[in-house]
């Protein structure tokens, strides 16, 4: 795992909020997913493995650059 990993902080603002985690590499597969209920939060980690999140529904993205909100 790199050493520069970076991690995000995904919190539900609504019921059933899916966080998608994609792979690194020539195909792009989903490789992990999560259902979050309103007021949860996820911590996720871009790894080796993890190149990209992909986040459904009403959500607060907290990282280091900043929060952005999604629209419903």
């Amino acid at each position: 795992m790199s050493e520069n990993s970076e991690y995000i902080v995904i919190k539900a603002k609504a019921q059933g909020v899916q966080v998608i985690g994609l792979t690194r590499g020539q195909d792009t597969k989903f490789h992990h997913t999560e259902k979050l209920d309103k007021g949860e939060v996820l911590i996720a980690q871009f790894t080796d493995h993890t190149s990209a999140i992909k986040i459904r529904g009403k959500a607060s993205v907290i990282t280091r650059h900043g929060t952005v909100e999604t629209d419903e």
